[in-house]
């Protein structure tokens, strides 16, 4: 049996890639692109046991922020999915063997308290994951909210008749006004589409969590093929645009915006509508479209809710591997925010010593919307 941390682009963590149906957030491309973002480390931890293989990629951070001048804090870390959904891998032979899933996070606890970890905290894959809490013993994920996906293989007019009424008027007085919508080369728009992206965050006054810099969206191209960008436009402007990421029939739509000018015809409705007919002309099974801005029902998830039908559970996993350093942790920030540890502590933020302060309006890294569509 191989158990261990490795790089992700090692070979054994492609070895694995290449024999389990994964999604882009599970690539190393991807991973990386996500360390660089938050000057993090980029780690897989997996197992190999025969036919059974688990594995689960993740963002490695420091502390230091929450230790400020403790210097007994200083080499503590924890660690946090990339952003999205990529959860755990098991294979059909891992999912069907007694044990072994838990045995796998067990071995996956120790393993990030030999290198100083205090708590992990992943985001499960609402579509890959879905069957997991029946493999693992029960309560062992945290449920929050619910996702909403299309169903690509249903027939064009299967698709339109799930279509809330609302969105169909307004798609089709898009159309009427002149507003098309198309795939484009990412070369050829993607700084058009940082700008759109930008100006929609700003305007829904986003968190940092949400503010990608640029680098950000330079690194992504290291995809390839798996990323691609859908934009509306009006005489030539572009109105709405949003990146895709495409891999193993799963299609994801990842972020996006419109501009404030054209906010009031909702251009964005008709971007989706245009997405889910190319993700299905090119044979993919479904387009995850995300829930709300922390999972909640707010009106990202209405939106998004009024083009399908079919939802998925949010799952997260949170772990404490060293409950030494996680309270020391907790009793710094309670501290810091003039409260009590057990206030923290009994609150549902995970992990407790990163709790936002509410003065500052600091966002989670809980926010489990992948594409904001705040604009739509």
């Amino acid at each position: 049996m191989i158990s261990r941390v490795v790089a992700p682009d090692d070979p054994l963590a492609i070895q694995i890639l290449r024999n389990l149906r994964h999604d882009v957030y599970h690539l190393p491309e991807y991973i990386r692109a996500e360390s660089r973002r938050t000057s993090s480390s980029a780690e897989v931890f997996l197992i190999i046991d025969g036919e059974r293989t688990f594995f689960v990629p993740y963002l490695l951070r420091g502390c230091g922020e929450i230790v400020a001048n403790d210097v007994g804090g200083s080499e503590i870390t924890d660690v946090v999915s990339p952003y999205g959904y990529p959860g755990i891998l098991l294979s059909p032979a891992a999912c069907t063997s007694p044990g072994f899933a838990d045995f796998a996070l067990r071995e996956l606890t120790d393993a990030l308290k030999t290198k100083g970890t205090c708590s992990a905290f992943f985001r499960l894959h609402p579509i890959l994951n879905e069957a997991l809490p029946g493999v693992f013993a029960p309560g062992t994920f945290v449920s929050h909210g619910e996702t909403v996906s299309i169903d690509l293989t249903l027939s064009r007019s299967q698709l339109w008749a799930q279509t809330r009424k609302g969105h169909q008027s307004t798609i089709n007085r898009c159309k009427r006004l002149g507003f098309t919508a198309r795939m484009v080369p990412i070369a050829d728009a993607l700084e058009e589409f940082i700008d759109i992206y930008r100006e929609t965050m700003d305007r829904v006054g986003a968190g940092d969590f949400y503010c990608f810099s640029r680098d950000y969206f330079t690194d992504l191209l290291t995809l390839g093929d798996r990323l691609h960008l859908c934009v509306v436009e009006l005489n030539g402007r572009v109105a709405a645009a949003a990146l895709l990421f495409e891999c193993c029939g799963i299609v994801q739509a990842h972020l996006g915006g419109t501009r404030t000018e054209f906010l009031s015809q909702s251009p964005f409705a008709l971007l989706l509508d245009n997405a889910r007919f190319w993700a299905q002309e090119r044979g993919n099974e479904v387009l995850h479209l995300g829930g709300g801005v922390g999972a909640a029902r707010d009106t990202v998830y209405a939106f998004k809710a009024g083009f399908s039908r079919r939802r998925h559970t949010f799952r997260t996993l949170r772990l404490i591997t060293d409950e030494q350093k996680y309270r020391y942790l907790v009793s710094l920030r309670a501290r810091a925010l003039n409260t009590q540890p057990e206030h923290l502590l009994n609150s549902d933020f995970f992990p407790a010593y990163r709790s936002p302060n509410p003065a500052d309006g600091e966002q989670s890294w809980a926010a489990a919307g992948s594409l904001d569509t705040r604009s739509g």
